[in-house]
């Protein structure tokens, strides 16, 4: 199955019109994108863009020999350029398939907002899932109606990645979508970041885009990004470091939280910032509060996001006496070294995804104590020992992600 994308871009279009965003200034040349539109096979187009005749040309296409237009958008959605010589668009009712002259199977697959998403089926066997701007599949794997057959995976999902990344995760829960999956972003709006920025965030999802006319052939999989398993996020007070962390297992189901804060009775600032965090955390995410980290690292299971290593450094400087000069000397830094080398080590050896947050300290103004200094360095030390350990490294300043590694 061979699928043209006539455009990318959410139903205005990317830039725009008269919108001066900084997404929208920058949304040039490839970056620039007509309404989401795809054209499969030569037979069968989903949506409809601005001058699909001539977006197909661009693409070295043609839509004359379409035998299906579908629309998937809400039936209050944007308005349709209808060119003449195209069968009438129609809509399948949610549950219903419906075959097409040319070999595909379809079926409307219910989803959780308005509108209609797609699954073709080519007569080899390639499945493609395609879905409107903001929705995700509703009652995943519950038969006929709702949403994606019981056992159906996947070879390519266009969808909208940055708007609903929990429609990915969803997917990836039922199975629908495995390793093997390409998932494009499509419907990309202004909301998205300028520039690299977005082919970065997507990548970190399992995801990508490409330029409006860009021909792909499901079931290649050979441009399916590669997910980094190990993740380190640094970043100063209030860069915006844990939610740039939380961004990138948004689309993951099942993820756990570990929270290495604890609880402070009476300090009513701390319990806003925690509530703050849960309030921001996906429903299907669990927390865990603890520094015992080592345990976690070494066991299989879910996608973990430690936040943060500061604090876990806090903890372990309070249980070897590291504040007080004599303790430190008298054999509190070798115990320290210890547990560092042990948290390390769980880095390295960990069979799970881990993304970890830590303060980016050693840029500010010098401590004024010797314990405050000592805190300064020894954290230090643990980010570089844990970023050698990490295939990924960001530095996250005024909330913009910069990529170490």
């Amino acid at each position: 199955m061979e699928l043209t994308l006539l455009g990318t871009g959410a139903p205005d279009g990317l830039p725009r019109p008269d919108c001066p965003c900084a997404s929208c200034a920058t949304a040039v040349g490839d970056e620039a994108r007509a309404a989401t539109a795809v054209l499969v096979d030569g037979a069968l187009l989903l949506d409809l863009t601005p001058g699909p005749a001539f977006a197909a040309a661009r693409a070295g296409r043609s839509i004359a020999g379409v035998r299906q237009v579908l629309l998937s958008h809400p039936h209050d959605g944007p308005a349709v350029e209808f060119p003449a010589g195209l069968p009438a668009p129609g809509r399948v009712p949610d549950g219903r398939e419906l075959a097409v002259i040319s070999g595909h199977r379809i079926r409307a697959v219910a989803l959780d907002a308005p509108g209609t998403g797609y699954e073709v089926t080519a007569a080899d066997g390639e499945r493609l899932l395609y879905l409107p701007p903001g929705a995700a599949p509703a009652g995943l794997n519950n038969g006929p109606g709702h949403g994606s057959a019981p056992g159906v995976r996947y070879d390519m999902v266009l969808l909208d990645v940055i708007g609903r990344p929990d429609a990915l995760a969803r997917l990836r829960a039922a199975g629908a979508i495995t390793a093997t999956t390409d998932v494009i972003a499509v419907h990309v709006d202004h909301d998205v970041p300028p520039g690299r920025e977005l082919h970065r965030q997507l990548a970190a999802a399992g995801a990508r885009t490409v330029p409006d006319g860009t021909t792909l052939v499901v079931g290649d999989y050979h441009a399916v990004p590669d997910l980094p398993r190990r993740t380190l996020v640094l970043g100063g007070a209030r860069s915006g470091k844990s939610v740039e962390a939380e961004r990138r297992l948004e689309s993951f189901p099942e993820v756990l939280y570990v929270a290495t804060g604890g609880t402070r009775p009476g300090d009513a600032d701390w319990a806003a910032r925690v509530a703050l965090h849960r309030e921001r955390r996906p429903g299907s995410w669990r927390t865990a509060e603890t520094t015992d980290l080592v345990p976690l690292l070494a066991a299989e299971g879910p996608p973990l996001l430690l936040d943060c290593l500061s604090l876990w450094l806090t903890d372990a400087m309070d249980s070897v006496g590291a504040w007080d000069d004599e303790s430190w000397a008298d054999g509190g830094k070798d115990a320290l070294a210890v547990r560092v080398a042990e948290l390390v080590a769980a880095v390295r050896a960990t069979p799970r995804t881990v993304v970890l947050v830590s303060n980016e300290v050693g840029s500010g103004v010098v401590p004024a104590t010797a314990s405050g200094r000592r805190f300064r360095d020894e954290l230090g030390r643990l980010n570089t020992a844990v970023a050698g350990e990490c295939e990924h490294v960001l530095l996250v300043v005024a909330g913009q992600a910069l990529a170490l590694r």
